[in-house]
C-alpha cells in the first residue's frame, strides 16, 4: 500500500463535519421566516418535488441514500455504460433525422458533424423507391444507415441492402438498423403485423450483415401519448422481451437476439431525470437479458432523441435551449446515438438553418464543451444513483403490470396502456394548466407581437393508435382563438390593467396579470382609462394592504364605466372575497380554465 506524504493539502480538515440534522435546523429557520412552522424530516419534505410514478426528489442527498452498485462502465448491470471506453474514441453517434427529400439537405449534414442518417420511408416519409436518390452520393461504408419504414419494414430492407450490394459495401462493413418495429407499428397505427417477416429477417442478417441491427424498440409512441419516464420503460421492456422471444424461437441464440435490437428512447429537458431514464434502461435490460441466459452480453444500444412532446409552436426559437439540455443529459447518460430534433419541429420541415443548429448542438457539446471525455460523469452523484434506483424499480413494476395481462401486444389491443397513458397525461395537464410545470414562451413570458415562424408542412405522420400530445397544446389552442381574432377584426381581445397604489404595491401583481393573459392571447393595456382601451374586462392590481381599503371601490367605478367582469390579481379575503370582485388570478389558479372562460365572454370563437 502507498502512504501519500503529508503535503499540507488536507482541505477544510479544520472544519467541523456538519450534520444532516444541523442541515435541517438551518432550513427550519428560512422557512420560518416564510411563515412555515415545520422542523425535522418536515422541513426537508417541505423542500421536496413530487416527480410522476410516485417518485419524490428531495433537497439534500447524502452517503446515507444508498443505490445498488453501479458496477463499471462496459460490464454489467451496464448502468455506467455499454462500452467500457463510453463516447470518449469519438463522441456519441450525432444521427440526423430526414422525413422528405430535400436537396443536397443529406450530404450536408454528412459534411458538416452528422455521422449516421434516420430516414423515415414510407407513407409520411420518403418512398422507398426514392431511398437510392436520397442516398446519392453517400458512402455508405462510412456513414451508417437506420430506417424508420413501419408496415414498409421488408421493402425498405432489402432496397437499403440492395444498394449496399450495388456500391460494393462489403457485409461485414454494413452498419446501421433496418428498423423493424411491429409493435411500434401497432402502437402509432393501430394496426398489427406479423412479426414473422421480421424476425425471418433478423435471423438473415444476423448470419449475414454482423454489424447491422434489424429490430428497433422504439419508445417515443408511448413517451409521445403523454407517459411518464416509468411507463416508457415498462413499455420498451415489454417489446423488447416480445421481440426476444419471437427472435429466439427462430433459433437465434439469445446473444445473437440481443444484438438485433436497438432502443430508442426520449430525452427531455429534465436533465437529471433523462440521465435516471437512460441508465436505468441499460440496467434494467440487463437483467432481462441475464434472466434469458445471455452470456457475456446484455449491453443495451440506444439512440436518444430530443422530445417532441416538449417543442413548441410559439417562440420555437426556446426550443434550441430545451434541446440543448436534453442532449446534454442524453450524452451525460452514454447514450450510443443521440438525434436533435430542429427547432422548427412542431412547425413543418425544417430549413437549412434548424438543421444546422440541430447538428452543431451536439458538436458543441463533443468537441468544444468535451461532454464525451468523461465516462458516466453523472456516476457517483448521490441524487443520481437514487433516482436511477428508484425509476428502475418503479419501470420494472409497470413493466411486470404488462406482463401480468398478456405482454405489449395483449395491452395494445385492449387498450388497457391507452388509458394508463392517459391518466397520466391528464395529471400532468393539469399542472400544465395551472403553469406548475411552465412552459417558456408559451404560458410564461408569451410575446404577442413575436411574427410566427412559418415552414412547409411536413407529411402527416402515422395515426390511428395512440395519441400524439404536446405541453402546449392547451395554449396553443387559446392562441389560435386570439390569432383568428386579430385577423378577423384588426385587434386582439383586450382586457384593462387597473392599478392603484404605489408602484412597489402594484408592480409584481400588474406584471403577474399581463403575463397570464398574454398566455391566452389577450392583449394587456395599462395606459390610460377603462372607457379608451377597447376592453371589456379588467383586472385590479395592487397589494392586500391597498385591496382591503380600495378594491371594492375601484371595482364598482369599473362596471360603472363599462366593465363587464372585474377581476382580482391575488387571492380571495379569508372571508367572502373583496366586494364587486367576479373573480380571482393568483399563482396556482388554472390558467388555462381562466383563460379560455375569458375568451368565451368576450366572444371570440
Amino acid at each position: 500500500m502507498t502512504v501519500l506524504p503529508d503535503d499540507g493539502l488536507s482541505l477544510a480538515a479544520e472544519f467541523p463535519d456538519a450534520t444532516h440534522e444541523q442541515w435541517q435546523r438551518l432550513v427550519e429557520g428560512v422557512l420560518r421566516k416564510s411563515g412555515k412552522e415545520v422542523s425535522g424530516a418536515a422541513a426537508e419534505d417541505a423542500l421536496s418535488t413530487t416527480l410522476e410514478d410516485g417518485l419524490r426528489t428531495r433537497p439534500l442527498y447524502t452517503a446515507r441514500d444508498t443505490a445498488p452498485d453501479a458496477g463499471l462502465p462496459g460490464f454489467a448491470p451496464f448502468v455506467r455504460g455499454g462500452r467500457p471506453e463510453g463516447n470518449t474514441a469519438g463522441g456519441w453517434d450525432v444521427r440526423q433525422r430526414h422525413a422528405a427529400l430535400g436537396e443536397g439537405a443529406v450530404l450536408t449534414d454528412l459534411e458538416n458533424g452528422v455521422t449516421s442518417l434516420w430516414l423515415l420511408v414510407g407513407p409520411g416519409g420518403i418512398p422507398v423507391s426514392e431511398l437510392g436518390p436520397a442516398l446519392d452520393g453517400v458512402l455508405l461504408d462510412l456513414a451508417p444507415v437506420v430506417l424508420d419504414a413501419g408496415a414498409e419494414f421488408e421493402a425498405a430492407a432489402a432496397e437499403l441492402l440492395r444498394l449496399h450490394a450495388e456500391r460494393g459495401v462489403d457485409r461485414k462493413a454494413v452498419r446501421g438498423g433496418l428498423g423493424a418495429d411491429p409493435l411500434g407499428h401497432q402502437a402509432r397505427t393501430g394496426t398489427a403485423l406479423d412479426v414473422a417477416p421480421a424476425t425471418a429477417l433478423a435471423r438473415r442478417v444476423a448470419e449475414e450483415y454482423p454489424g447491422l441491427r434489424t429490430l428497433t424498440v422504439d419508445a417515443l409512441p408511448y413517451h409521445e401519448a403523454g407517459g411518464s419516464a416509468a411507463q416508457e420503460l415498462g413499455a420498451s421492456l415489454a417489446t423488447g422481451v416480445a421481440y426476444l422471444r419471437e427472435l429466439t424461437e427462430t433459433g437465434l441464440t439469445v446473444e445473437q437476439a440481443c444484438g438485433q435490437l436497438e432502443f430508442r428512447y426520449a430525452a427531455t429537458a429534465d436533465q437529471f431525470l433523462t440521465i435516471a431514464k437512460l441508465r436505468a434502461a441499460r440496467r434494467l435490460w440487463a437483467r432481462v437479458a441475464e434472466v434469458s441466459g445471455a452470456r457475456g452480453t446484455g449491453a443495451q444500444v440506444q439512440h436518444a432523441v430530443t422530445s417532441p412532446v416538449m417543442m413548441t409552436r410559439r417562440d420555437p426559437w426556446v426550443n434550441m435551449l430545451r434541446t440543448t439540455v436534453a442532449t446534454l443529459a442524453a450524452g451525460v447518460a452514454g447514450a450510443d446515438a443521440v438525434t436533435v430534433l430542429p427547432f422548427d419541429h412542431a412547425l413543418g420541415l425544417p430549413d437549412a438553418f434548424s438543421r444546422r443548429i440541430a447538428r452543431n448542438t451536439s458538436t458543441i457539446l463533443v468537441e468544444e464543451s468535451h461532454l464525451a471525455r468523461v465516462i458516466d460523469p453523472a456516476g457517483g452523484s448521490w441524487y443520481v444513483e437514487r433516482l436511477t434506483d428508484e425509476l428502475a424499480h418503479a419501470a420494472w413494476e409497470f413493466f411486470r403490470t404488462i406482463e401480468r395481462d398478456g405482454g405489449q401486444a395483449a395491452v395494445l389491443r385492449s387498450g388497457r396502456l391507452r388509458t394508463d397513458l392517459a391518466t397520466t397525461w391528464a395529471e400532468r395537464s393539469k399542472r400544465l394548466a395551472k403553469r406548475r410545470e411552465p412552459i417558456t414562451g408559451v404560458s410564461e413570458f408569451p410575446h404577442l407581437a413575436e411574427k410566427p415562424v412559418e415552414r412547409e408542412p411536413a407529411p402527416e405522420p402515422p395515426s390511428g393508435g395512440l395519441p400524439r400530445v404536446r405541453r402546449d397544446e392547451a395554449y396553443e389552442a387559446l392562441r389560435a382563438r386570439s390569432d383568428a381574432h386579430l385577423a378577423k377584426t384588426g385587434s386582439r381581445p383586450r382586457i384593462f390593467l387597473t392599478t392603484i397604489g404605489p408602484a412597489a404595491a402594484y408592480t409584481a401583481r400588474a406584471t403577474f396579470a399581463a403575463n397570464l393573459f398574454q398566455a391566452g392571447g389577450v392583449e394587456p393595456v395599462t395606459e390610460g382609462r377603462f372607457e379608451d382601451s377597447g376592453a371589456t374586462e379588467a383586472v385590479v392590481c395592487s397589494s392586500d394592504a391597498v385591496y382591503a381599503e380600495q378594491a371594492g371601490r375601484v371595482a364598482e367605478l369599473l362596471k360603472t364605466s363599462g366593465a363587464r367582469h372585474v377581476f382580482l390579481a391575488g387571492r380571495p379575503a379569508e372571508s367572502s372575497g373583496y366586494p364587486g370582485i367576479d373573480s380571482y388570478v393568483f399563482a396556482g389558479c388554472d390558467a388555462v380554465d381562466v383563460l379560455s372562460a375569458t375568451l368565451d365572454r368576450m366572444g371570440v370563437s
